[in-house]
């Protein structure tokens, strides 16, 4: 029997962003899963946020399970490095992880490491959800093949120490994306916010580049400033996290609102 595995979404995802195609998806902050599930058809993946939200695992498991029935690829964005973060999301089935505030070139490595399985890094074995509960061990190396290809891997450089590693974070194997974090860039370079200076522009521009170089698509972050997304999609960012699912809630209900009132 053929087994249906957690890689088939994600591997979509690949391939949009392998064609050239832009990619876009949300950012989910809600602990109901329902959310992820309603926005699964208009997103090309689902960014699952526990590093500013309080999301236990239990909760982010509900939402990769509606992203899987979806059909969409979900990143889950831990809230850092560290392996009883990032350990627990990759058992709950993620097929995308996105580590923020990495530092350096070595932890990176480690990170990398921690997300595949011997002997291409250094993965604890217990996937449960991944592995369809075990059925997909009847072709165990097939299996770990499968996954230590698959599963996509990201980190934010959104810290000016790891925007100084750039070239030799870049150049580690297992690496697939790097993810531009403007705002807390800016701030790590003593501009926060100010995201039109220069030095800013400057940075993310070398970011793409380098990245692209090395093979890995750009990812980034952003809120609703459409021509800020608009920009940097033409400047060579292929998916983008927007905004939020509370932001999508204000907004819409604001612009209906208006509209009952003859404001807009």
């Amino acid at each position: 029997m053929e087994q249906r595995l957690f890689s088939n979404e994600i591997r979509a995802f690949r391939e949009r962003l392998a064609a050239g195609q832009l990619c876009l998806g949300p950012a989910v902050t809600f602990t109901d899963p329902a959310v992820t599930e309603a926005l699964c058809d208009s997103a090309d993946f689902i960014w699952i946020d526990t590093e500013h939200v309080a999301m236990n695992l239990e909760t982010v498991t509900g939402h990769l399970m509606a992203a899987r029935a979806g059909g969409t690829a979900a990143l889950v964005r831990v809230p850092s490095s560290a392996i009883g973060h990032v350990k627990p999301i990759l058992d709950a089935g993620a097929p995308g992880i996105v580590v923020p505030q990495v530092r350096s070139a070595a932890e990176v490595r480690s990170v990398v490491d921690a997300c595949r399985y011997p002997p291409a890094g250094d993965r604890g074995f217990g996937p449960h959800r991944p592995s369809n509960y075990g059925r997909a061990f009847s072709d165990f190396d097939a299996y770990v093949d499968d996954m230590n290809r698959d599963l996509f891997v990201s980190v934010q450089i959104e810290h000016v120490e790891a925007y100084r590693e750039l070239e030799a974070i870049a150049a580690i194997p297992g690496l697939d994306s790097l993810v531009i974090g403007p705002v807390d860039l800016s701030g790590s370079m003593g501009t926060l916010g100010r995201l039109e200076d220069d030095e800013i522009v400057a940075a993310m521009e070398r970011i793409i580049d380098v990245g692209h170089e090395a093979g890995l698509s750009i990812g980034m972050g952003m809120g609703s400033q459409y021509a800020f997304g608009r920009r940097w999609s033409g400047r060579g960012v292929d998916w983008i996290q927007v905004d939020c699912d509370y932001s999508y809630l204000i907004s819409g209900f604001e612009k209906v609102a208006a509209g009952v009132r003859g404001d807009g």
